[in-house]
């Protein structure tokens, strides 16, 4: 064999060898659009309502914050609420919707589209302040009505206050708020931090971490646990 034809059968060795690079390099970007479309199409599904809690030192980091909003718009998230104790992210909140496009704000939207709208994310920021407020206004209802009910010399039964009797407080308020299918935990404390509690009565919590270290991965095997739990227990 000549060199010649040595440099012609090198030249396709290489190439085939090109070729199958390609290949197998292809498959995880496949596998990858195809993860994407899933996650897609579960959340939709199955998580309505994302609760993000945020420690007080990592709530300065909006950067981070913004970007972890960023990853769950590309997958079709559209109901997150924002939560940290200092109401910091309160704070940021124009800087944060700047970044986000298609954002409408929770606490001004209209009630009939706030879990209606498929167009826009909308984003709630909340904060401690805020269950301490909404307690005291509750309160305040149901000492009115307690009230009412002694001085007109009504049943005693209607007297007794029960947890059903709060939350109607609460939603009559306007402090009531939807109840978060997940909530996710960024920062040292394994806690919701004062999120209000009777909003996470049946919702499942995952401590994920510091901000500073989120991972997108970690993000989505969260949301996908907890969509592969959703649809065992449906079955």
């Amino acid at each position: 064999m000549d060199s010649r034809e040595e440099m012609q059968k090198a030249k396709r060795s290489i190439a085939q060898a090109g070729a199958d690079w390609q290949f197998w390099a292809s498959i995880p970007v496949v596998y990858s659009a195809f993860y994407c479309q899933h996650m897609v199409l579960s959340v939709g599904g199955k998580l309505r309502y994302l609760a993000i809690v945020v420690g007080s030192e990592e709530a300065f980091q909006t950067a981070k914050v913004t970007k972890l909003l960023q990853w769950l718009e590309a997958i079709g998230m559209k109901h997150v609420c924002l939560y940290d104790m200092e109401g910091v992210l309160k704070k940021s909140k124009e800087a944060i919707l700047e970044k986000i496009n298609n954002t409408t704000v929770f606490q001004e939207a209209d009630e009939n589209d706030k879990l209606l709208d498929q167009k826009h994310m909308t984003l709630e920021f909340a904060s401690y302040s805020d269950g301490k407020e909404a307690v005291a206004k509750a309160a305040n209802l149901l000492f009115a009505k307690y009230l009412q009910s002694a001085n007109s010399d009504g049943d005693p039964d209607e007297r007794i206050f029960n947890e059903p009797h709060m939350t109607e407080a609460l939603r009559a308020v306007g402090c009531g708020g939807p109840e978060p299918d997940l909530l996710l935990v960024y920062g040292p404390a394994r806690c919701h931090l004062g999120f209000p509690a009777w909003r996470i009565r049946y919702t499942e919590i995952v401590h994920m971490g510091s901000l500073k270290s989120m991972r997108y991965g970690s993000l989505m095997k969260a949301i996908y646990k907890f969509t592969m739990v959703r649809q065992n227990y449906g079955k």
